[in-house]
């Protein structure tokens, strides 16, 4: 059954057909819904979808506040979970490489990387300590160590198992 059009005179236009559209709107129309809408299947939202927070007070891009990519792997030989991520390369002691599925639209992106505990140094040698190597459209490289002599100025690089990142920017 497909409902082509809904009007102040009620329901119009009814055919019997198993591959009909119930219902279909545009910008210019304009449709409120009010209640709860509960949808099942694959559906896509737009760039331009809108969330409101919790309190209210603001809205924000459904889009442009999603993670990108994330891991959680050891040291790149066991990968334990990760969203967007193509490959991951253990490039050296302590630095891993991330290869996105889908690429980022610039280099511009945050890279949030974190040592999840696991394999730790000795106790004294300080705090952990995690940076960016390099970041490009289509991967990035993230260090993990520790910080230790030179009055805490420098840091040794170090295989945390696990460890992982997370990216927020835009794609392609």
């Amino acid at each position: 059954m497909a409902l082509t059009k809904v009007g102040k005179e009620g329901i119009t236009g009814i055919s019997n057909s198993s591959d009909a559209t119930f219902l279909t709107a545009t910008s210019s129309e304009g449709v409120t819904l009010a209640g709860t809408l509960a949808v099942t299947g694959v559906h896509t939202i737009g760039n331009n979808a809108i969330i409101t927070s919790e309190g209210g007070a603001v809205t924000s891009n459904v889009v442009g506040s999603t993670m990108k990519n994330f891991t959680n792997h050891n040291n790149a030989s066991t990968v334990h979970d990760s969203f967007n991520q193509a490959s991951t390369t253990d490039v050296g002691t302590g630095i891993q490489r991330s290869t996105f599925t889908n690429a980022m639209g610039n280099a511009n992106y945050l890279i949030s990387p974190s040592t999840n505990g696991g394999t730790t140094p000795s106790s004294g040698t300080g705090a952990y300590v995690e940076g960016t190597v390099q970041a490009t459209t289509a991967l990035y490289d993230t260090a993990h160590g520790y910080s230790g002599g030179g009055g805490g100025t420098t840091w040794t690089l170090h295989d945390y198992a696990p460890s992982g990142s997370a990216v927020h920017g835009d794609l392609a």
